[in-house]
C-alpha cells in the first residue's frame, strides 16, 4: 500500500527559504524594537491622510498645559460681584441659585463620588485692571503677559465634565476617565500630518513629573506608537532618555547595527510589503539613529543669545526652569516639530484647595514672564504666522470657598469644571478679542459654551485638516470627539 507523501509531510516543509529568512529577521528586530516602541499588542491605524485637506493657516501648535486647575476669577475672568458678595450664600444674591440650573448636572460627573456643593462666596484674591488697546480684563499676578492682550484671544466659556484630576487627561484625548479613551490630540495631529523635519520626531513632550499618569497625556491609544508623544530631556547631552548611544559604542558601530537592521527589515518588507507594523519599525530606527544628532542641537538653549535668554527669564531662578522648556518649544516649532506639548507646572500644582492667594501667587510668577517671552520671540523671530499657541488647564475653580476638610479658615476653592478660561495666540487666531462669558459669579459657561473637543477642532482647523476625516476603520468616535472649531477666534 502506497502512502500519500504530501498528506504527511510536515507542514513546514512548504515554507521557501526567502519566507523562513524573512520571519527570522521580522523576529528579531520585533525583538529589539520592543524596547524603543513598547507593546506589539497595540493596534494600528490604517495609516495618515495625505497631508492637510485645505489651506492651512498654522504649521506648529506649542500646547502650554497648567496642572491642577487654574481659577478663572483669578486670571483671565475677573468677577467682581465675588467682592460684592463675599461670605453670603448664592441664594443671597440677586442671581439665579446656580446649583439648580440643569447645567449643573450635566457638567459635572465623578469617578469618585464627592460632593462639591460649596455655597458660601469667596471674595477675588487679587486685584485687576483693563489693559493694552482691547482694555480687555486680566488680574495683577499677570505683569508680564498683559503687556501680550491684544496678541490673545481669550475663550472664557470653556466646560468639561470631570470634577475630578482625571480632567488633565480628558482635555488631552476628549473623554471622560468612564469612558473609552481616545488618541490624544498630538497623536491625531502627527498622524494627520506627518513630519516638517525627517530628524525630529512629529511630537514630543518637555516637562517633568512625579505621577507617571501624565503619561496618559501624550498617549496615542490606538493609533500604535508611532504617534507616542516622545519625551525630551533638556539636558543637551542626554536628551533621549534610554535613547542614548552607550558611551562603550563608536558612532560607526552603532551605525552598522542599525544598518543590519534595515537590512533584515528590508528582506522582511519584500514578503511583507503591506505590513504596517513592518514600516513603522523601519522608520522608528532610521529616527531614533537620526535624532541622536539632531536632538541635542536643538536643545542646546547656551546658543541663544543672553537677551533671549532673559526674555524666557532663564537668567532667574524662579523662572529659569519655565522659560527653558517654552524656549526649547520655539527651537522645536522653528525646526518643523508639529506639536510641543510643555507640561509647564509640575502635577497638581494650580490644584490650590487651600491657600489659593499664596500658591497662585507664587504659581503665576514662575510662569508669566517665560509665557509672555515666547509670545514676543515668536513675533520677533517671523514665527507668529506659523505657529498657534494653546494655554490650558484642566478644569477652574469653584467661585465659593472650599469648606470640605478640617481646615479651621478655608482659604481656597475647589474643582470646578463648569466654567473656565484658556486662550489663543498666533498663527491664525484674532488679537486682542474674548469669546463668550460665564455668568456674573463665574460659575456657569452661559455664552457660546464650548467643551473641550472645540480646543481639539480649532487646532485641526487651523492646521488644515477636517477631524471627521480622521476616523480609524472600527474605531467608534462620538459626535462631540470631534468637536467643533471656535470660528469666532479665528481670522
Amino acid at each position: 500500500m502506497k502512502h500519500d507523501i504530501s498528506s504527511t509531510t510536515p507542514q513546514c516543509s512548504r515554507i521557501r527559504r526567502r519566507t523562513f529568512l524573512a520571519d527570522l529577521g521580522f523576529g528579531a528586530t520585533g525583538m529589539a524594537l520592543s524596547t524603543l516602541l513598547g507593546s506589539e499588542n497595540q493596534t494600528r491605524a490604517a495609516g495618515p491622510t495625505d497631508g492637510p485637506h485645505f489651506t492651512p493657516k498654522a504649521k506648529s501648535v506649542i500646547w502650554v498645559f497648567l496642572s491642577g486647575g487654574y481659577s478663572q476669577m483669578e486670571t483671565f475672568d475677573p468677577k467682581p460681584e465675588l467682592n460684592k458678595y463675599a461670605g453670603k450664600t448664592f441664594s443671597d444674591t440677586i442671581y439665579p441659585d446656580p446649583f439648580k440650573d440643569p447645567r449643573y448636572k450635566e457638567r459635572a460627573r465623578s469617578v469618585v463620588q464627592v460632593k462639591r456643593e460649596h455655597s458660601k462666596i469667596m471674595p477675588m484674591q487679587v486685584g485687576f485692571k483693563k489693559h493694552g488697546e482691547s482694555g480687555i480684563e486680566m488680574t495683577d499676578w499677570w505683569p508680564h503677559l498683559s503687556t501680550c492682550v491684544d496678541d490673545i484671544s481669550f475663550v472664557r466659556s470653556m466646560y468639561t465634565t470631570d470634577n475630578d484630576h482625571a480632567a488633565e487627561y480628558q482635555i488631552h484625548h476628549g473623554r471622560h476617565k468612564l469612558d473609552q479613551k481616545q488618541p490624544v490630540i498630538g497623536s491625531w495631529l502627527s498622524y494627520g500630518l506627518g513630519s516638517l523635519n525627517r530628524n525630529l520626531p512629529e511630537y514630543v513632550f518637555l516637562g517633568s513629573y512625579t505621577d507617571t499618569r501624565v503619561k496618559e497625556n501624550f498617549n496615542p491609544d490606538y493609533l500604535g506608537p508611532k504617534y507616542m508623544g516622545v519625551e525630551l530631556s533638556l539636558d543637551p547631552k542626554n536628551p533621549l532618555p534610554f535613547g542614548t548611544r552607550p558611551q562603550t559604542m563608536l558612532e560607526q558601530e552603532q551605525a552598522n547595527q542599525y544598518a543590519f537592521i534595515n537590512e533584515l527589515n528590508q528582506i522582511a518588507a519584500v514578503e511583507y510589503p503591506s505590513d504596517e507594523k513592518l514600516r513603522a519599525r523601519i522608520n522608528s530606527y532610521e529616527l531614533a539613529f537620526r535624532m541622536q544628532t539632531s536632538v541635542p542641537e536643538v536643545l542646546e538653549l547656551t546658543e541663544e543669545t543672553q537677551e533671549t535668554q532673559s526674555l524666557y527669564g532663564i537668567d532667574e531662578k524662579e523662572t529659569a526652569i519655565y522659560g527653558r522648556r517654552l524656549l526649547a518649544a520655539r527651537r522645536l516649532a522653528e525646526r518643523g516639530v508639529r506639536f510641543a506639548q510643555v507640561y509647564l507646572s509640575g502635577y497638581g500644582e494650580w490644584d490650590s484647595h487651600q491657600k489659593l492667594k499664596e500658591n497662585h501667587t507664587r504659581s503665576c510668577k514662575r510662569v508669566d514672564k517665560p509665557v509672555a517671552g515666547l509670545l514676543k520671540d515668536l513675533k520677533r523671530r517671523g514665527m507668529w504666522d506659523d505657529t498657534v499657541v494653546v494655554f490650558c488647564t484642566e478644569f477652574g475653580r469653584t467661585p465659593a470657598v472650599e469648606n470640605r476638610g478640617n481646615a479651621k479658615m478655608p482659604s481656597g476653592r475647589d474643582h470646578h469644571p463648569h466654567g473656565f478660561t484658556v486662550w489663543f495666540a498666533g498663527a491664525g487666531i484674532k488679537q486682542g478679542h474674548v469669546h463668550g462669558a460665564t455668568d456674573e459669579l463665574g460659575f456657569h459657561a452661559i455664552e457660546s459654551p464650548h467643551y473641550v473637543t472645540d480646543i481639539h477642532a480649532t487646532l485641526y482647523h487651523l492646521l488644515g485638516l477636517d477631524s471627521h476625516k480622521l476616523d480609524i476603520p472600527g474605531r467608534k468616535r462620538l459626535e462631540i470627539d470631534y468637536g467643533k472649531p471656535i470660528l469666532d477666534i479665528i481670522t
